[in-house]
């Protein structure tokens, strides 16, 4: 095992183009880290630490920001506005059949063009959320109330920000390994650990040390859990009858569809998380213009996502909805039925054409609800060990694991990829 890594290592080092594309993802996340750290004038920085440690929403947020919103920088928004108009244009193939053909029947064109649709909803998202998250810190005492013209520079500051960040992450997609997004997301969490680890040794008393201890299992266990379903599929058996020159019988070359268990990957955490995080930032928007009841459900909206219990079951609930949902647009058995009947393939012992789509479908939905149930019961795990130990962070520290692990596994799935591609 040992010499196959090292073998793997060294075809990594001495292929040109794949130490290029990791050269290319080292600087990205480098330029990430340093906008990190540039924060926003006028930050009371006492106000944060404090705010920071009394809301569960300003640490998953700090998740999507990749670590930037722990010292309010101006990539403080993260990619959290790109993710909400991926969300909002999968949504939009479900509605609207322009949109389903671009994404589906239009090929690589269709798909290009449907990214770019993403890309520009980004941007008046980014400045939206701008305003509803700066009117929450000035709400909160943690930046200074400022005029109109100073507070539109702010606004600007973040939400280019996050429009930049989104850059990055596209350059590191198209010219590096893996998805950029997610790798930013994995960046941020990566650089938070170190931090992390200090504050809870040194915070730490004699009575929590068992609390952490079964936490550490816990992060063991989880991932072993998650490298081992990620690789779990259920094959469908796939026939291709060829003709033989030789021969005026027909012969049949078969082969197999791999239907993943968790088909969706991380994708159905993030978008959860998003869903979860948007009510606070559009009633704090809401609060600040002056409608009577929105500080209210502000407040309410805070207790709820503080509770351990209530956030994770409608936690639990969004991951399961999201990971169907998620399959059902990445995964079409309509479109893979007929591609298998033009191209003269069947499943054995099932009808081409209809009886076929209604098979992978069905075989896709037994397959998805292990899975989403596995992901969903992942992501609460820690929220049920917080609700009885009362240690907060293992809330934002379980969803942080289970990204990290999918980001990592799927980065080396297309490592070995690059090396194999290159191998023959």
């Amino acid at each position: 095992m040992l010499n196959l890594f090292f073998t793997k290592l060294k075809l990594v080092f001495a292929d040109r183009e794949i130490r290029n594309r990791i050269l290319i993802v080292i600087a990205a996340l480098a330029l990430f880290r340093l906008l990190a750290a540039v924060p926003v004038p006028g930050v009371n920085y006492v106000r944060l630490q404090e705010f920071f440690a009394n809301n569960q929403f300003l640490g998953l947020l700090n998740i999507f920001s990749g670590g930037g919103l722990a010292n309010l920088s101006i990539v403080m928004l993260g990619v959290a506005p790109y993710i909400n108009a991926s969300i909002i244009m999968q949504v939009a193939t479900m509605i609207f059949p322009q949109v389903k053909a671009a994404y589906f029947e239009e090929g690589e064109a269709g798909r290009e063009r449907f990214i770019q649709w993403s890309r520009i909803l980004t941007i008046p998202l980014a400045f939206a959320q701008g305003i509803g998250f700066l009117f929450l810190l000035q709400n909160q005492g943690i930046l200074p109330h400022l005029g109109l013209l100073a507070f539109s520079a702010n606004v600007a500051l973040v939400a280019g920000g996050s429009i930049i960040l989104t850059w990055i992450g596209e350059l590191v997609t198209e010219f590096g390994i893996g998805n950029g997004v997610s790798l930013i997301i994995f960046a941020g969490i990566v650089a938070s650990v170190p931090s992390a680890i200090s504050h809870g040794l040194f915070t730490a008393t004699a009575a929590d040390i068992p609390s952490y201890l079964g936490f550490a299992l816990l992060a063991l266990a989880m991932i072993y859990a998650v490298v081992v379903v990620s690789d779990a599929e259920r094959p469908i058996p796939i026939a291709y009858a060829r003709a033989v020159r030789s021969s005026a019988n027909s012969q049949s070359a078969a082969t197999y569809l791999p239907i993943r268990m968790l088909q969706a990957g991380v994708i159905p955490i993030i978008f959860a998380l998003s869903l979860l995080l948007l009510p606070q930032v559009a009633l704090s928007m809401i609060g600040a213009v002056g409608i009577p009841g929105a500080s209210a459900m502000s407040l309410w909206y805070a207790s709820f996502i503080a509770n351990p219990w209530e956030y994770g079951a409608l936690y639990f609930l969004l991951v399961i909805l999201f990971t169907y949902f998620y399959t059902a647009i990445t995964f079409d058995p309509d479109r893979i039925a007929d591609d298998l009947q033009k191209s003269g393939a069947f499943v054995p012992g099932v009808r081409p054409g209809r009886e076929t789509r209604k098979y992978i479908g069905s075989v896709v939905n037994r397959v998805t609800l292990p899975g989403a149930v596995f992901l969903g019961l992942m992501a609460i795990a820690p929220s049920i060990v917080q609700g009885i130990t009362g240690i907060a962070s293992f809330l934002v520290g379980g969803t942080a694991l289970l990204i990290v692990v999918q980001v990592v596994l799927d980065l080396v799935l297309k490592i070995d990829a690059q090396i194999s591609l290159r191998e023959y």
